[in-house]
């Protein structure tokens, strides 16, 4: 006869692997949510970038759909993604771009390499932007629609498997 206590260890086994196969079923388990999801997207407080449009809080309310990219020139991610981002800015995509914590001839410099795909830019010299906005750290990369809502967020660098999988919905359905 089995007494109850035997029946423990394996209920607790299958119990977490079964909470452990639930959470990697997810749709994509790597991507961090964010709590501005369907909310407005909080301040925006940049310094002004070298001789760039200054990116502003009325900037999220134009009546279109945009990027919000924080970046960095020390970053090597921002690097690999910086080419799809200009592809998005050739297609009409608006991006905003947020430079983080970083130097700023070495992020000039960076963009005069790679090229601007920025609409605007702003420098969060402090990293008190990217803390509101709940960044982790760079790159990230937020869908806001025309009425500064935020409807998605993008931990990592944007690839083209990203803009096929998970900005083109968005974008398309706008």
């Amino acid at each position: 006869m089995v007494k109850p206590l035997m029946l423990l260890p394996p209920v607790i086994f299958f119990g977490l692997a079964g909470m452990f196969v639930w959470g990697m079923a997810r749709d994509n388990p790597d991507q961090l949510p964010t709590a501005f999801a369907g909310k407005v997207a909080p301040a925006i407080a940049l310094q002004p970038f070298d001789d760039q449009p200054e990116f502003t809080a009325a900037d999220l309310q134009d009546g279109q759909l945009k990027l919000v990219n924080f970046w960095a020139s020390w970053c090597a991610p921002c690097r690999v993604e910086h080419p799809n981002l200009s592809a998005l800015a050739d297609e009409g995509l608006s991006i905003y771009g947020v430079n983080y914590k970083d130097d700023p001839v070495k992020a000039q410099g960076f963009l005069q390499e790679l090229g601007n795909p920025y609409a605007k830019i702003g420098a969060d010299t402090t990293g008190r932007m990217a803390l509101d906005w709940g960044v982790y750290g760079v790159p990230e990369t937020f869908v806001v629609d025309g009425n500064g809502t935020v409807l998605f967020r993008f931990a990592g660098p944007v690839t083209q498997r990203v803009i096929d999988s998970q900005l083109r919905p968005l974008l398309d359905a706008q």
